[in-house]
């Protein structure tokens, strides 16, 4: 049997909602929704390419913590806002994934816990 690995970035609300970060198992990391905010206030607020990169850089964090890589990504699911914010958020995307270039799903959804939260990113990877 595989060994599970959990992981947390310290976010108040992992405990309160009782889930991880990341979860490993076997080969394969799944990241959970993650969206712009340190200590509880929205980094960037308005700005659809900041968010992308400041959520894409705790991704990745979390990624090295269960032993991956963006390199590893298979997969990237993107819930936004406002849909018009698509080509900042794809560019963004597109800087931080270069050519590993993982299947991407991109949502319209009818809001985040707080307002100025444009977009929340999860991903899973599979690691060779």
């Amino acid at each position: 049997m595989s060994e599970r690995i959990t992981v947390s970035s310290g976010s108040t609300f992992e405990e309160q909602f009782g889930y991880s970060r990341a979860v490993r198992k076997g080969n394969v990391v799944k990241v959970s929704g993650t969206a712009a905010l340190r200590d509880g206030e929205v980094v960037a607020p308005g700005d659809p390419y900041e968010q992308t990169k400041y959520i894409l850089e705790v991704i990745e964090d979390a990624l090295h913590e269960a032993d991956a890589s963006i390199d590893d990504v298979v997969q990237s699911r993107v819930y936004v806002t406002d849909f018009s914010d698509w080509e900042e958020i794809g560019r963004a995307h597109r800087e931080v994934f270069g050519d590993v270039k993982p299947a991407n799903t991109m949502v319209e959804i009818s809001g985040l816990p707080k307002e100025e939260l444009l977009l929340e990113i999860e991903v899973e990877a599979v690691v060779a």
